[in-house]
């Protein structure tokens, strides 16, 4: 019989508001930064995270710049050096990168990534299945690095989505229906027999995070 391993949560951060959150797909375009609203929510989560009590063994970010800046104040109020998880990368969006949101919605394919988005594929860029794939393996690899500690990993909000519904069991084509806010903290604790989702889209107090 496998030796029985206590479980890891993982703390799931989508990063904080930008300038252009909901106006443009940015995908991984390079230089968007937090607002100035974005940055004070990424102060507040990290106050969040450390009321809890818990100091997280590891703190790790996409490596977008938007990823790096929510996590640079949770690394500061746990004692921690954040680094650098490329797993957590915001899906590749390729030719659609950067594209106003208002333009994408009147093309045909944009339904498909509605209704159908495992069967999708951004041109010259990732499948959703693709996304789900790696943030999948990232969350494992994360979990077995640091097995019965807590861990914060700051992404974005389809890998998040991704990764809860893989979590649940729900299928991919209905991951668009799970909220992830900016800053908000998705829970999953990784346990010999499986995942468990504690929380989704949390903006409140994490204190009280358990299985029941």
């Amino acid at each position: 019989m496998a030796a029985r391993t206590r479980p890891t949560l993982l703390l799931l951060v989508r990063h904080g508001l930008t300038p252009t959150t909901g106006v443009e797909l940015y995908g991984r375009r390079s230089g968007v930064h937090l607002s100035e609203a974005g940055a004070k929510q990424a102060q507040r989560v990290a106050e969040r995270i450390a009321a809890t009590g818990r100091r997280p063994a590891a703190v790790y970010a996409s490596p977008l710049e938007r990823a790096q800046e929510t996590a640079a104040p949770i690394a500061k109020a746990v004692g921690r050096t954040p680094a650098t998880h490329d797993g957590l990368n915001e899906l590749d969006m390729g030719r659609w990168t950067g594209r106003k949101l208002a333009q994408l919605r009147k093309l045909a394919a944009w339904s498909t990534v509605q209704r159908y988005p495992s069967g999708f594929r951004f041109p010259d860029g990732e499948s959703f299945r693709q996304m789900q794939t790696r943030i999948c393996n990232a969350a494992a690899d994360l979990a077995a690095r640091h097995r019965g500690h807590t861990v914060v990993a700051v992404s974005h909000a389809d890998p998040i989505r991704a990764l809860v519904a893989d979590a649940m069991g729900t299928h991919l084509d209905l991951f668009q229906r799970i909220v992830v806010s900016p800053c908000s903290v998705t829970a999953i604790l990784y346990t010999n027999d499986g995942p468990v989702v504690l929380a989704t889209n949390s903006t409140d107090d994490l204190s009280a995070l358990a299985p029941a």
